[in-house]
């Protein structure tokens, strides 16, 4: 039997919905806050619009965390390290884009350079006064750093609990290593008052709508993309390491190579994430290292639905939206909450909410069919 053309297989009735709602999204969320004024009842304040576009950047990390844990049984505690560097390389652009606009009018170093009296730029700041070298090292540098680490670990055939303990362990080494001023990357405060970016203010409510829409955009392509990649015969193999890695090794497939693919394309996407995050809140700090919101993805994607890929979006957005609430109403009592969620769905909704719902509908398919299999002949 042939295979369905690609096109297809692309825009699964999972992801094809997904998709088409995130591009109306962004043509029309900008439009509703562009277009209409204030008082209109279609109107959507900018502040919305920054605080669903910081969502879409965590449900694009969610895809790419589930690229590689629903789909190869990979649970790296550490994608939020790959977020932050992503951040990083696009916040070192928007501190060179201030130039003399700082505080203390340095034509190069940015105002905490000076004031911790560097003599000159550091070699790691070198490229990012041009926009499209910041856009590259905020793919390369994760992407560097998951194969590096992919390298080392699938070779050693580190696997299961012990993976995950050293990817949570790397994420905090970099978040210490981030606190230092001499580092040269803002030590405890990060990066931030930026002005603007490729000549637009990130003030203007066009700038901010039109990041919001390039995020969106950009989501979609993520889910695309991983859904090529789950349904070519790459995938195949990647669910077959996810059941059963030692049979699939056995079969003469070179496991390692598959791995370190998948895991190092999702890094990639986590980086392209963290980039487009940082213009929109307007900071990144060695804070975004910590381990913890690497689990809090974690619980994005069992939230959603493990192995869904959409199902991982969905979660981020639901558990964010639900996290801004909170913690506003009663900011004490969210942690509670994200462990409960956490535990109630591991106890009752194993496959998450996409993956219920599809057993639902699945269900209702083969209920009619199984009774007319078992409906006695006249």
């Amino acid at each position: 039997m042939s295979r369905k053309p690609i096109l297809f297989r692309l825009m699964a009735p999972h992801i094809a919905p997904a998709v088409l709602l995130l591009v109306a999204v962004a043509a029309l969320v900008p439009i509703a806050n562009l277009v209409f004024p204030p008082d209109h009842l279609l109107h959507v304040p900018t502040t919305t619009v920054v605080l669903v576009g910081k969502w879409l950047t965590y449900a694009l990390l969610a895809v790419a965390l589930d690229l590689v844990w629903g789909y190869c049984g990979i649970l790296s505690l550490g994608h939020g390290a790959f977020f932050a560097l992503g951040g990083y390389a696009m916040g070192m652009h928007l501190m060179r884009e201030i130039g003399p606009r700082g505080v203390y009018g340095h034509p190069v170093l940015p105002d905490f350079m000076v004031f911790l009296s560097f003599e000159e730029l550091p070699i790691p700041w070198w490229g990012f006064d041009v926009f499209a070298y910041a856009a590259f090292m905020a793919l390369f540098v994760p992407g560097l750093l998951a194969f590096v680490f992919g390298w080392l670990a699938f070779r050693s055939r580190v696997t299961g609990v012990y993976l995950s303990i050293i990817t949570q362990a790397g994420t905090y080494a970099l978040m210490l290593s981030f606190f230092r001023n001499e580092l040269g990357f803002g030590g405890n405060n990060g990066l931030t008052d930026f002005k603007d970016v490729l000549g637009f203010s990130l003030q203007a409510d066009a700038t901010r709508a039109g990041l919001f829409a390039l995020t969106a955009l950009a989501l979609a392509g993520g889910l695309l993309l991983a859904q090529a990649i789950v349904t070519s015969k790459l995938g195949l193999v990647l669910v077959a390491i996810r059941d059963a890695e030692a049979r699939t090794r056995f079969l003469g497939y070179r496991v390692e190579r598959f791995k370190l693919f998948v895991f190092t394309v999702s890094a990639m996407m986590a980086g392209l994430a963290g980039a487009l995050y940082v213009p929109q809140v307007g900071i990144i700090n060695p804070s975004e290292f910590s381990p913890a919101n690497s689990i809090e993805a974690v619980v994005w994607v069992a939230v959603g639905g493990r192995g869904t890929l959409s199902g991982a979006a969905l979660g981020a957005v639901l558990v964010n939206w639900a996290k801004s609430f909170l913690t506003g109403a009663y900011p004490e009592v969210w942690l509670f909450v994200l462990g409960f969620l956490f535990v109630a769905v591991t106890l009752f909704l194993p496959k998450g909410i996409l993956g219920a719902l599809r057993a639902v509908r699945l269900g209702k398919r083969a209920g009619p069919a199984k009774a007319a299999r078992t409906q006695p002949a006249e």
